[in-house]
């Protein structure tokens, strides 16, 4: 569906094709992550959930910061900018919530579940430094427009652990429109942002998907 999305784009706008990319590919659709964020989620799964988004995002530099930092596209430099210290608090409430949940929940496999942490923080880094130009910034719009529907489990997880998650400050999504807007008619930075989000939405799809294993590991037990 992502590749889909990313060859057809122009077709239909980049701002359309991105938000399509997001509902059919992101958090909101994935089955974990939706019973992550109900009423009947376990307290062992949500602090699974809560330390593995923290080993993904509540380092520094994250997704945003090295966007940031590379730019690339002249006119997303004050929207990276404003993204990225928005996520600054949201990086420091991670951390708290991770702390809050208390120790990693004991999973069978632990040692391969470390090493495709890894290598999904080495994914992201790559793809957030990327001197493909268009491509940071792609990841970095997917991430903005995702945290929604990933918050929500962080919000249910808050909850549970005591330390609220609100949404963080990030730029409405009328900025986000209005940044994407400036990019159209521009084919080659258009792909790269495309590809940018699609491979950022794959490493958060991989994320819920890892957690749904290590739940279904821990109910074997």
């Amino acid at each position: 569906m992502a590749l889909d999305h990313a060859r057809t784009h122009s077709a239909d706008g980049l701002w359309q094709s991105l938000t399509a990319l997001v509902g059919s590919d992101g958090t909101r659709t994935h089955r974990h992550a939706a019973a992550l964020a109900s009423d009947s989620a376990q307290p062992r799964d949500l602090a699974d959930a809560a330390h593995l988004v923290c080993s993904l995002h509540g380092r520094h530099p994250g997704v945003l910061d090295h966007a940031a930092l590379h730019r690339g596209v002249d006119a997303a430099t004050g929207w990276l900018d404003a993204a990225s210290a928005a996520f600054a608090d949201e990086r420091a409430r991670i951390v708290a919530l991770a702390v809050a949940a208390g120790p990693l929940p004991s999973t069978p496999g632990q040692a391969e579940s470390e090493a495709t942490v890894t290598s999904q923080r080495h994914a992201l880094d790559m793809l957030a430094s990327s001197a493909r130009n268009g491509c940071s910034l792609g990841a970095s719009l997917a991430l903005v427009l995702d945290w929604r529907a990933l918050n929500e489990v962080l919000a249910v997880a808050g909850t549970r652990f005591g330390r609220p998650m609100p949404m963080p400050g990030f730029p409405d999504e009328a900025d986000v429109e209005t940044l994407v807007s400036t990019l159209d008619g521009t084919p080659g930075i258009e792909r790269a942002v495309m590809f940018g989000a699609q491979q950022l939405l794959a490493q958060h799809r991989g994320l819920f998907d890892l957690l749904a294993a290590r739940a279904e590991a821990r109910d074997r037990v």
